[in-house]
């Protein structure tokens, strides 16, 4: 007879640990709604009282009823985040605002709030010595923010978890709201109706701009950062940019002018001309970056020399612009001054690539990188004593004087339609116009047999080689015209900023523009694109000329940058369909679940797992 034995305490145990957890009951929608609204609701109104009782921490945040500084920055985040959650009540007139879900960009928005917020009080405690310098103003919008945030972790996704985070943390949270759905197709609105919203879009975006390139202190830019990078986050995940990108395709001609227009307003919203001389040196840097482009991102050739061919044309310029310090002596009027330093960089880039294209990969990049040190220290031999006196060593070529324009001299200012243009702005529109140029040729060259060439030699060239593509041909084609279009801009920099000196064109270096940050600029803006690499060398600029204080260690925060980029969003902030497919999962199976594969196994894996 056969007897059970009774269960000892470790199996009990054992089975306890193993037994689910007791389910844990959500905060309801409507609740965690409401919660979010009134949160978002107290941070604002917590912005009109004072935030601390004196006028040393700038921005004047002692003053009750006008919001001032970061404050305002506060409400604008708290602001869009209350028209979010007004959105998810179905309210007539709002749906519009979130076509791709209503949950996440609430949640993006509160935690915008919360960052400005709880980065205001921490720069008051800091500066002025502690949190009893701050005023009830300050603690009303920091709990709001804070209230916002719980409540907005209480909303469901706007999309099913995976199997894999069922219930995820607090991060988890955060990161899969960063993954909301596609929105669905708009309903087609009359031709004048979107040419409307793609003037608006712009006209936003040119206030954005305008305001983050004239924040005149360190606390209220990085303020700036924070509720800007949320902001425009929950914007894209709420379905509005993927909806202007539609339009914008369709009416391409009119986003163009557009675009354009916006830009050429920008000099007279700046009363500082050391604002429109950022702005000037973001558009050289920009129209650099976008010729590099065109060798790395659909040539795909790795170039870490190419600031090299800026250096050529912006010495090419200066020697026969007429400075008293130019060995040559001559001075050319503005276009012969323009063609010669094109013509030169142009005539660089195919003696150096000529017999260096035929190597691939790594090789490439280091023969390059050798190039662009050769060039600078070139350049500070050529002083009279290593060599001959043509460039004056490491003093370079002072006192390039202005460019004169039909007479139109741009070292003046000069008053249009009321308003003074300084020489800063002078130069920002001519600048402006070579990146019209530029964004002409490379959209021209993209489209183009050649550019769809580039690509596939991008993609694997030995495959393009065989379908008959001359890859060498076509590879120094793209060297040569990039090397053009950096020379391009180097003509105007040379006199932007008056001399020439070997010590700018280096392949690293704390200030931009140099080849670490041209090619990191195609690469965070997305390579092969015409706004990516604008977009991408914008903020490489204008971080660092904001944030002087923390020259030392701009190199250690780009590097964490770099790193937090290419694990989170390798394929840049502005990315193709291609860079898309290529760097996430696109979710097709190889094989049917029931077909066998050949030695018998299941096919199972995933496309790009």
């Amino acid at each position: 007879m056969t007897t059970k034995t009774p269960s000892t305490d470790s199996s009990a145990t054992s089975k306890a640990a193993t037994a689910p957890a007791t389910p844990v009951v959500p905060l309801p929608p409507a609740a965690a709604r409401a919660i979010t609204g009134a949160g978002s609701a107290l941070a604002l109104v917590g912005t009109f009282l004072a935030w601390t009782w004196t006028d040393e921490f700038p921005g004047n945040l002692t003053v009750t009823g006008y919001p001032g500084g970061l404050q305002v920055l506060t409400l604008v985040g708290a602001a869009l985040t209350l028209l979010f959650v007004l959105s998810g009540y179905g309210i007539r007139g709002l749906g519009w605002l979130t076509p791709g879900g209503t949950n996440s960009p609430v949640l993006l928005g509160a935690l915008g709030v919360l960052g400005t917020t709880g980065y205001t009080m921490g720069a008051i405690s800091q500066e002025l010595g502690g949190l009893v310098n701050l005023e009830p103003g300050a603690w009303v919008s920091g709990i709001g923010a804070l209230v916002a945030v719980l409540g907005a972790l209480g909303l469901p996704a706007d999309q099913p978890y995976g199997a894999d985070e069922s219930r995820p943390g607090l991060w988890g949270r955060i990161r899969h709201s960063l993954t909301a759905p596609e929105p669905g197709r708009a309903k087609d609105l009359p031709s004048w109706a979107e040419i409307l919203i793609i003037a608006a879009g712009f006209g936003v975006g040119l206030y954005v701009f305008a305001y983050g390139i004239g924040t005149e202190y360190s606390e209220l830019f990085i303020g700036f950062l924070i509720t800007a990078g949320f902001g425009f986050t929950a914007v894209t995940r709420a379905g509005l940019l993927k909806r202007l990108s539609a339009l914008t395709a369709k009416h391409r001609n009119v986003t163009l002018a557009a675009a354009f227009v916006a830009a050429i307003c920008f000099p007279f919203t700046q009363g500082n001309d050391q604002f429109a001389l950022i702005g000037a040196n973001i558009l050289i840097f920009a129209t650099v970056a976008l010729g590099l482009n065109v060798v790395v991102g659909l040539a795909g050739l790795l170039d870490l020399g190419y600031v090299a061919f800026l250096g050529v044309g912006a010495y090419a310029a200066a020697l026969v612009s007429g400075s008293p310090q130019s060995s040559i002596g001559l001075h050319f009027p503005f276009w012969a001054a323009v063609l010669t330093g094109a013509l030169a960089s142009l005539i660089f880039g195919v003696v150096i690539g000529a017999p260096t294209l035929r190597l691939r990969g790594d090789y490439l990049a280091i023969v390059t990188l050798g190039f662009g040190e050769i060039f600078r220290i070139t350049m500070n031999n050529l002083n009279g004593n290593s060599g001959p006196d043509v460039t004056n060593g490491s003093n370079g070529i002072p006192n390039i004087p202005d460019l004169e324009i039909f007479g139109f001299n741009l070292g003046v200012p000069h008053n249009v339609l009321g308003h003074e243009l300084t020489r800063s702005g002078n130069y920002y529109l001519l600048m402006l116009l070579f990146t019209a140029i530029v964004v002409m040729v490379f959209r021209r060259s993209a489209e183009s047999r050649i550019g769809r060439a580039w690509v596939a030699i991008r993609e694997d060239e030995t495959a393009a080689t065989a379908m008959g593509i001359n890859g060498f041909r076509l590879k120094l084609l793209a060297f040569a015209l990039g090397a053009c279009l950096a020379g391009l801009a180097g003509t105007v920099q040379a006199h932007v900023s008056y001399s020439v000196t070997p010590e700018q064109y280096q392949f690293a270096g704390s200030v931009p523009p140099n080849s670490a940050f041209l090619l990191a600029a195609v690469i965070l803006g997305g390579m092969g694109t015409i706004s990516g690499p604008l977009i991408g060398a914008a903020l490489l600029y204008l971080i660092p000329a904001k944030l002087q204080f923390m020259a030392e260690y701009q190199l250690l925060l780009f590097g964490a940058a770099l790193m937090l980029l290419m694990r989170y969003r390798p394929e840049g902030l502005v990315a193709d369909r291609r860079k898309q497919l290529e760097f996430h999962e696109t979710g097709q199976l190889d094989v049917p679940d029931d077909k066998p594969l050949p030695d018998g196994a299941t096919g199972v894996a995933k496309a790009g797992a």
